[in-house]
């Protein structure tokens, strides 16, 4: 899914950013509703039969997200397209964003299901990356980047590291078509996926039982 920040306290400030409260969590939770969503942003509007090819689904399978999205507020009819043989949507937000705190204990189900869709499908993206790889033109090879890196944070220096992070993406052309129309050539769509995954370390094992004196090593029943 394009644009999308699952991490709390964060907000964005742009006007046309969804914060999912319980009701368009729960409207978003399902992993073909998050492609669809992905693609009208990154694409622009389309039909339910165009979206369904590029998904794999059939039409009928397109067509009833897309209304479920646009009940939620999420999609809306692109009336200046279409016509009484073809419906067209569009996306209504280019970001949406998690940054409740709460809503992870009271939604845990939909939160988990939303977050496992947008990695599933953040997991395709960087498939069809690597597939692509191979052709294309050298100097977009070279940019290509797959790394990670092991940190020892505090929760405190892990929220730091994630605003910094953002500060810096925001220094960059967004992929907007007012910054389409307006970038420099040779620029091209870019999609920088960032990911913080706290590992927590596994509590101790208890010490084990002392031997018996005397017999060091030995069991005793």
């Amino acid at each position: 899914m394009t644009d999308t920040s699952g991490g709390p306290d964060q907000p964005r400030t742009e006007a046309d950013s969804v914060v999912l409260d319980a009701r368009g969590l729960r409207a978003m939770a399902h992993p073909v509703r998050v492609q669809l969503v992905g693609l009208l942003r990154k694409y622009g509007p389309s039909t339910a039969t165009r979206l369904a090819e590029r998904l794999g689904v059939n039409s009928g399978t397109a067509s009833y997200h897309l209304r479920q999205l646009g009940a939620a507020g999420f999609v809306e009819e692109d009336t200046g397209r279409g016509n009484a043989r073809e419906r067209w949507w569009r996306s209504v937000h280019r970001t949406t964003e998690i940054n409740d705190r709460d809503l992870i204990d009271r939604e845990p189900e939909a939160v988990l299901a939303f977050l496992q869709s947008v990695a599933a499908t953040y997991g395709l993206r960087l498939q069809q990356a690597l597939n692509e790889l191979q052709t294309m033109p050298e100097a977009w090879r070279g940019t290509f980047d797959m790394s990670d890196w092991a940190l020892r944070l505090t929760p405190e220096e892990s929220v730091a590291l994630r605003h910094e992070l953002r500060a810096v993406v925001d220094r960059y052309r967004q992929d907007t078509p007012q910054a389409a129309a307006d970038a420099p050539e040779g620029a091209a769509r870019v999609a920088l996926i960032t990911q913080i995954l706290p590992e927590l370390d596994a509590p101790p094992a208890p010490d084990a039982p002392s031997a018996p004196r005397g017999e060091p090593g030995t069991e005793t029943s």
